[in-house]
């Protein structure tokens, strides 16, 4: 009896032992399969703007990190990560509906064009052909106009799920807003586990025409807009900044940012030396790059969350605006409203108002030639 006793307790023990490996399997593999299901991209309805349906898109890497992104305007209306305290929250200003970005947004989070900032009066020379545009800004045209990229409903293509990678297109019709040419333009967003978004920009063109895109949007590390950005650090790899004049159009000149409050080659505070500076920065620095490979151009830091944004381009210029003109007039759908430097923008660019600048790298996109650019945005903790 013992004998058979103990030949019981041994089958047992085996087939708990069996049991217990089995349910180890499958453990790994539903945690597996919850992992795939979180990474890649979800979409959801976000309303319709002249009759064409408007979708958020999620994306989510493997850290469980998100990006989102709407077809209207491609625009980023979220970036959610944890913070050195564990707190999860968005840096970039954005709305959690559609009737934000319908009510007078400033750009947040869009891709601008078909140029992105300033041109003088709204008028530029291709040969000997002149094109007027809406006069938008002032006296000048701004990021495409009155109805530029940022305000129309872009079409996605066709998404795989377990990715988090989302593409965008839009034809832009000639004629539109008084740009020549048809113009197919893909914008591609790419969230890597390393916490990257890359926006990777490429456009073809049937008629000679001027291009120059970039993504607009605030960010403001602590993740909190009621709090400023003027302690967050800033670098910025740049021996020249481009000077402009009362409208905000660059004057031609390159001028040295040494011993000036433009000079952010060593980190210093985005406040330190802003009141020097009258209305605040809203300005092109002339990037040191001994190519155009995709280089490390700017970063920024934040003591209170910990975060550090790096910026990557291929392109020549950034813009580095302050949020001069968010007054309160806007709240986010928490009901806080956006103040003054509540955000900061690192709009990669060619310079503004390179149309009517000969010297400045050009913008001139002709049939057969392909427009590509590269941006990169790398989020850690420190």
């Amino acid at each position: 009896m013992k004998f058979l006793h103990y030949r019981f307790l041994v089958v047992v023990t085996a087939l708990l032992i069996i049991t217990a490996c089995n349910s180890g399997e499958e453990n790994k593999t539903v945690t597996s399969e919850s992992m795939s299901l979180k990474v890649g991209v979800v979409k959801i309805d976000f309303g319709t703007v002249d009759g064409k349906p408007v979708y958020q898109y999620i994306l989510t890497n493997a850290k469980g990190d998100q990006v989102k992104i709407t077809n209207y305007g491609a625009t980023v209306t979220s970036w959610s990560s944890l913070d050195k305290n564990g707190k999860k929250t968005s840096i970039v200003l954005g709305f959690d509906s559609l009737s934000g970005y319908l009510g007078g947004s400033p750009y947040f989070g869009a891709v601008v064009g078909r140029y992105g900032n300033r041109i003088a009066k709204g008028k530029f020379k291709i040969g000997d052909s002149t094109y007027t545009l809406a006069v938008n800004n002032g006296a000048n045209h701004l990021h495409g106009g009155i109805k530029g990229f940022d305000k129309q409903v872009w079409d996605v293509a066709e998404t795989a799920d377990s990715l988090p990678v989302l593409s965008l297109n839009y034809l832009s019709k000639d004629g539109e807003e008084g740009y020549p040419g048809n113009l197919k333009v893909n914008v591609t967003y790419t969230l890597t586990d390393e916490d990257e978004l890359t926006i990777e920009y490429t456009a073809e063109t049937d008629k000679p025409t001027v291009l120059n895109l970039t993504n607009h949007s605030y960010f403001n590390l602590t993740g909190d807009h009621s709090n400023n950005i003027l302690d967050h650090k800033m670098m910025i790899k740049a021996d020249y900044y481009t000077p402009v004049d009362t409208g905000l159009i660059p004057t031609g000149e390159l001028r040295a940012v040494k011993g000036t409050p433009f000079d952010f080659n060593t980190p210093k505070k985005i406040g330190e030396r802003i009141g020097k500076v009258p209305g605040g920065y809203d300005h092109n620095f002339v990037l040191k790059r001994t190519d155009s490979s995709l280089q490390l151009i700017a970063s920024v830091t934040d003591t209170v969350s910990g975060r550090k944004l790096e910026v990557f381009t291929t392109q020549p210029g950034v813009q580095f605006y302050t949020g001069n003109f968010l007054n309160g007039s806007i709240k986010g759908s928490d009901e806080i409203p956006f103040n003054k430097n509540a955000g900061f923008c690192m709009e990669t660019q060619h310079f503004p108002d390179s149309p009517n600048k000969p010297k400045f790298p050009t913008t001139l996109l002709k049939p057969g030639e392909k427009y590509h650019t590269i941006t990169k945005y790398r989020l850690s903790v420190e």
